[in-house]
């Protein structure tokens, strides 16, 4: 019987993921993001007859998928620009979610019938928590300004912590029938974030020593998987955030990436954590859409025109909520940053401020909050209206997600807010940088090298020297079609460049005063520009 159970679960799985990679291809094809094709493909199948239900286990989500997914989104996020928009993603991360909160409760107690303050402030904490993988994956390809992009990662990072926050005290309130006192409340939630922030940092103080002494690149990359689970699980051991801890932990480690890996393994882990995160975040978007039939049959009370009734209403609500906030919200975080930080920031401006308000989607950590609800009270009774919370929560994701997901490109090209050209002049300068330095380099060698190697090196040199000119006319203005002929361009150099080291490899190893350090420096180099062109 134990044999035929893992059976049953590696076909699964492997059905799972083959599902996957072919939605994701489609989702490609089509220029939609990989999310919600997932989600949509999901829901498809969860509607068909005689296919098996998979239920989304809330513990494999908070202990397996979130720790790691948390982490990565800090290690790649820059601090400098997150310090930048602290104050603009705060009034995201806290005050957004206290206000749908509060909202929520309000409004479910007078549009839904059952529901009173307390069930709908559980509610409003489950759906506060955004996911902005859709949203910055569109934004980035439609080349919003770098700000927007920035704010709303920010956002998702630091209301998690938040949005869980505030359903440990919802949920304290239904099950356990009374209000904790205000004086309680703030030790709890300064234990919280304080405890999880310094457990966060501690961690990657330890690994960031620890990294120093490791040069095995397996061993370097085993250890950065491994990262995010300690951060998480210290934390939760002693109570506090292991949100704030994972992310904690991931903009340190972040910040100290060219001393913690080596530079074989910054490369190979690139690779690593990309695949890790988008397996991870592929099986839990299909899941979520799975679910559906499993949350319509625990609920026997109302119709289906109730259902989507109260369903499009809910959604509807939340929506405008964020809508209502982000305008008040970004003013007071513009006079904030300028006459209290003295910034030299500029207002956004109504168009940007509405497609931050736009952009408020829901994953799959509302959905497993809304799951990992208690069934029972304190008392015994049941835990009220807790499949319905479950279904609205699947709205808002469904609503969010999908609707607001598939309108976001056209809602940003009517603003004319679709830079598409917008390049990063810093990205520019360092990648300039690198060039001319292997440049110099590389002239310093070929005037010592041996006669039989000078071809090597004028080859070397001659693309180098090309690659260096297209970064430096990429300030110019260039036609789109201009854009992807250089970049085509600069890719074939990379190809032709990267068999001319193949072929030449060992005669460079084998001269005297060639450096390994600059064969990886330009191994690296090649690496970046391929990515960066990949997808042309």
């Amino acid at each position: 019987m134990q044999a035929a159970g893992i059976h049953h679960l590696e076909l699964t799985l492997l059905f799972l993921v083959l599902l996957v990679a072919g939605l994701t291809t489609l989702a490609q094809r089509f220029k939609i993001p990989y999310p919600i094709v997932l989600f949509i493909g999901g829901v498809v199948l969860s509607l068909l007859p005689h296919l098996p239900q998979i239920a989304l286990n809330p513990d494999v989500v908070f202990l397996v998928v979130l720790p790691p997914l948390l982490y990565i989104g800090g290690f790649n996020t820059s601090w400098r620009d997150f310090h930048h928009n602290i104050v603009s993603i705060l009034m995201l991360a806290f005050g957004l979610v206290g206000f749908t909160v509060f909202g929520i409760a309000l409004g479910t107690s007078w549009l839904i019938p059952g529901f009173d303050y307390r069930v709908g402030a559980v509610l409003g904490a489950v759906v506060s928590t955004t996911d902005a993988i859709a949203a910055t994956a569109i934004a980035k390809r439609l080349g919003l300004p770098r700000r927007i992009v920035d704010i709303l990662e920010g956002e998702s990072l630091a209301n998690d912590a938040s949005g869980l926050l505030a359903l440990q005290f919802a949920v304290a309130l239904v099950v356990a029938g009374r209000r904790p006192g205000p004086g309680l409340a703030m030790l709890e939630l300064l234990w919280l974030i304080g405890g999880g922030i310094s457990i966060g940092l501690f961690a990657a103080f330890v690994i960031h020593r620890v990294s120093l002494e490791i040069t095995d690149s397996p061993v370097e990359i085993t250890l950065s998987l491994v990262t995010p689970y300690l951060a998480y699980l210290a934390a939760e051991g002693i109570h506090a955030s292991g949100v704030l801890s994972a992310v904690v932990c991931g903009l340190y480690l972040g910040r100290k990436n060219s001393e913690v890996l080596s530079i074989n393994a910054r490369i190979e882990s690139t690779a690593v954590w990309k695949t890790l995160e988008f397996g991870l975040n592929g099986l839990v978007f299909i899941l979520m859409g799975l679910q559906l039939r499993l949350i319509l049959s625990g609920i026997h009370d109302l119709s289906m025109g109730q259902l989507a009734r109260y369903g499009a209403t809910f959604a509807i609500l939340v929506v405008a909520l964020r809508i209502i906030w982000v305008y008040p919200g970004a003013l007071i975080a513009f006079w904030i940053r300028q006459k209290l930080q003295h910034q030299a920031v500029s207002y956004p401006g109504n168009k940007q401020i509405f497609i931050v308000a736009w952009t408020g989607m829901r994953g799959v950590l509302a959905l497993a909050a809304a799951i990992s609800l208690p069934t029972v009270l304190q008392n015994g009774a049941p835990f009220p209206q807790r499949n319905f919370i479950i279904f609205l929560t699947f709205c808002v994701i469904f609503v969010t997600l999908v609707l607001q997901g598939l309108t976001l490109p056209a809602v940003i090209r009517k603003l004319g807010l679709s830079a598409g050209s917008e390049r990063n002049l810093e990205e520019q300068q360092a990648r300039l940088l690198i060039l001319k330095a292997v440049l110099d380099y590389l002239k310093d060698l070929s005037r010592q090298a041996k006669s039989e190697h000078a071809t090597i090196y004028e080859d070397l040199i001659r693309h180098y020297r090309a690659r260096a000119t297209l970064i430096e006319a990429g300030s110019e203005e260039r036609k789109p079609e201009q854009e992807i002929a250089l970049a085509r361009y600069e890719r074939n150099l990379t190809q032709e460049l990267r068999a001319l080291e193949r072929s030449t490899a060992v005669s460079l190893r084998n001269e005297d005063k060639i450096n390994d350090e600059l064969l990886r420096t330009i191994e690296r180099e090649l690496d970046l520009s391929e990515a960066r062109f990949q997808n042309l």
